[in-house]
């Protein structure tokens, strides 16, 4: 785990990365999207990882796509160079949700485009209380479902709110963003980092099978029956009650003791 395009650390089962382009407000380039997700498709199988903080360096989190070295790049294309290009975002996004480990976003300040997408791929978003996000993928003359937002963003504010931010493409505030569920969390810029460590550390604290398998059928459910969901649901909290994990955690609330989840098997 040596990227080039952004800073990676670990520590106590916490992998940070770091978006560093303050300069750009973090725009990503053709590099550093398929850096990303290269990385996040490695991190499920790094074992010594066990949640993840995104966030970026400066006054913003991520604008989107730098718009020299993508966006002015692409009127000179061939169609299939492009199609290749929309669909490696994808793939990042793809494999943020594919990534069975959870992801807090620490949203440091603006948030846009792309940055808007990987902020709803995470599993948790805090911010900062100047950290403003839009979808502005209408204001330049594209479709706001670009890179899965579509998907993610209805099942995060409902579809009304997702309509909203789709189409209309505006920024919205810290406040407004954590009423209508956008983020979980809004707190002083100068809070924002040691909140989403220990944010991390709390999930990375839990038990390996249950934090897996919880986002598994997040992302499956949403497509299933609720006979389906119910038979999967069964099936799946039963190979649970089956992992060391469980019984780890019945014997710390017997012996009134937290649990000691990291000393079980990753998988």
């Amino acid at each position: 785990m040596n990227p080039k395009h952004f800073r990676y650390s670990e520590a106590d089962g916490v992998a940070t990365i770091r978006l560093d382009r303050p300069e750009r407000l973090n725009a990503l380039t053709f590099d550093s999207y398929a850096e990303l997700r290269d990385t996040f498709a490695a991190l499920n199988e790094r074992e010594s990882v066990r949640s993840v903080v995104l966030t970026g360096t400066g006054r913003a989190f991520c604008s989107g796509g730098d718009v020299k070295d993508i966006i002015g790049r692409m009127f000179g294309m061939g169609d299939a160079d492009v199609l290749a290009f929309t669909r490696m975002t994808c793939d990042l996004i793809e494999n943020m949700r594919r990534l069975e480990k959870p992801i807090v976003a620490a949203l440091n300040g603006t948030t846009c485009g792309a940055g808007a997408v990987m902020a709803i791929a995470a599993d948790l978003r805090l911010a900062c209380d100047e950290a403003k996000i839009a979808f502005l993928f209408t204001k330049v003359g594209l479709s706001g479902a670009d890179m899965g937002a579509a998907w993610l963003l209805p099942r995060i504010v409902g579809m009304g709110h997702a309509s909203e931010l789709l189409m209309l493409g505006e920024f919205i505030d810290a406040k407004r963003a954590f009423e209508i569920g956008l983020y979980n969390k809004v707190v002083p810029a100068a809070e924002l980092a040691g909140e989403a460590q220990r944010w991390a550390q709390k999930l990375a604290d839990g038990p390996t099978m249950g934090m897996r398998v919880t986002k598994r059928m997040l992302n499956a459910e949403a497509s299933m029956t609720l006979g389906a969901a119910m038979q999967a649901e069964g099936w799946i909290q039963a190979e649970c009650m089956k992992h060391p994990d469980y019984k780890e955690g019945f014997d710390a609330a017997t012996a009134k003791r937290p649990p000691e989840y990291r000393k079980r098997s990753v998988r």
